[in-house]
């Protein structure tokens, strides 16, 4: 079936895409809930800015780790179990932060949290690569990663009243149980497409359409490749550059927006919940429209590389103007709230596009691991972003200027894209595919 005729070969792939959205939307919802209660949290257990950016960082390297062992679990197992393990072990740590007592238990809730939160996005994508031929996947990855916007916008939705009506331990758990009712339509709704019972031949021969990709019967497995042998190779180091320096921008925009919008505009809490969601509202749009483009573009027959990589330049340069948020908000708190989102939405477009690369450059059984391998580069970008983050805003605090440490974080923010396109295309200038 050509890319063309695909319209009437049926919706179950949209179907299986939706509750990876889903579940990406819970993932980001958890581990959004402690941002919120930061301003609650600092007071009752007098944490400073190099505590809490000592909670972010448990939870970044933890999900390093974490991404290393999920991507490699996942490849072995497979994806339907792979999954409902993760999300069980990540909602009960979830959960489990409303029976901390001191700074030290938040960082072990924070550990477990990271650790089991790990495996969404290895599962995420290699289900995506599962489902979908690889002119769509970078739309279905657009589509299931704006859940990361959804689960950000929800938490200032819905934390805050949860906080006032219950206290802020009823916010972790609430939010934590959710997971858990996702399991139920997981289980009754997913299997591989070749297994589907309520999948048409049209849309598995749609699926299967890829004619540089060995289809593996029913009953038919293969052996994951080890992780350390993936290596060896310079599109997996195109990847880990690619989460490495651009990762930590999102995690920024994560753990910081909410008390750079009360540092430098003197929001409450109330008050929040309006710029964090269109934040997020536009990062979603971005999520959506920058799947879709380079799916546009292979349609119109330009290879699967180049359209990706078009797309890619495009988005690096939308991240640009967000080093003029601040002078911008100078003038009104809106400017600095559309040009952060505007931010986001690039970084979302960037995101879906850079997880695609993976099944663009490597088989089916090795797409877990790379793109563990690659998050974890991120996680770890992340950390040192907070640890950074962290000393500059207690550093600038100390100077009575903690406007001036914002500053040099949005200027990272906007110029990482560029320097990473570049460093990509040295790496991998066509995303050759990689034959294991």
């Amino acid at each position: 079936m050509t890319l063309k005729n695909h319209e009437n070969s049926g919706s179950i792939r949209w179907f299986i895409c939706t509750l990876v959205f889903l579940a990406t939307t819970i993932n980001y919802l958890d581990r959004a809930v402690i941002s919120l209660l930061k301003p609650t949290l600092e007071k009752a257990y007098n944490w400073s800015e190099t505590d809490y950016s000592r909670i972010v960082t448990a939870f970044q390297l933890s999900y390093a780790i974490g991404l290393l062992l999920a991507g490699r679990v996942i490849d072995k197992i497979g994806t339907k179990s792979g999954y409902a393990l993760s999300l069980t072990l990540w909602s009960v740590a979830a959960i489990g932060h409303a029976f901390v007592v001191s700074t030290g238990g938040f960082i072990l809730a924070r550990t477990a949290l990271g650790i089991s939160e790990a495996g969404n996005f290895p599962a995420a994508i290699k289900t995506v690569a599962e489902w979908f031929p690889k002119a769509e996947r970078s739309f279905a990855t657009g589509f299931f990663n704006s859940g990361t916007a959804l689960g950000a916008i929800l938490a200032p939705l819905t934390v805050p009243f949860i906080e006032v009506r219950l206290g802020w331990q009823w916010a972790f758990i609430l939010t934590g149980a959710v997971g858990l009712l996702w399991l139920v339509l997981w289980f009754r709704a997913f299997s591989k497409p070749e297994t589907h019972p309520r999948i048409s031949a049209a849309e598995l021969a749609y699926i299967q359409s890829d004619t540089d990709e060995v289809v593996k019967g029913a009953g038919e497995t293969e052996e994951p490749v080890k992780w350390v042998s993936l290596l060896r190779y310079r599109q997996t180091w195109a990847y880990v550059c690619g989460k490495f320096f651009t990762d930590p921008v999102w995690w920024f925009y994560l753990f910081w927006l909410p008390a750079f919008l009360k540092a430098q505009y003197g929001l409450e809490k109330t008050d929040l919940a309006l710029p964090v969601a269109t934040v997020y509202i536009l990062s979603a749009i971005g999520s959506v429209v920058g799947g879709w483009l380079p799916y546009s573009l292979i349609r119109s027959g330009m290879p699967v590389f180049r359209s990706r990589k078009l797309a890619m330049f495009g988005y690096a340069l939308c991240a640009l103007p967000v080093m003029a948020a601040q002078w911008l908000g100078s003038f009104n708190m809106w400017w600095a709230v559309l040009i952060i989102g505007f931010g986001a939405a690039a970084h979302q477009a960037w995101s879906a596009n850079i997880y695609t690369t993976v099944s663009d450059m490597f088989p089916k059984k090795a797409v877990a691991s790379v793109t563990g391998i690659g998050g974890m580069a991120g996680a770890l970008g992340g950390m040192l972003i907070a640890v950074l983050a962290g000393a500059l805003f207690d550093h600038y605090k100390i100077l009575g200027n903690l406007p001036k440490g914002y500053a040099i974080m949005f200027f990272i923010c906007g110029f990482a894209y560029l320097f990473t396109w570049l460093l990509m295309h040295l790496l991998a200038p066509r995303m050759k595919r990689i034959d294991l």
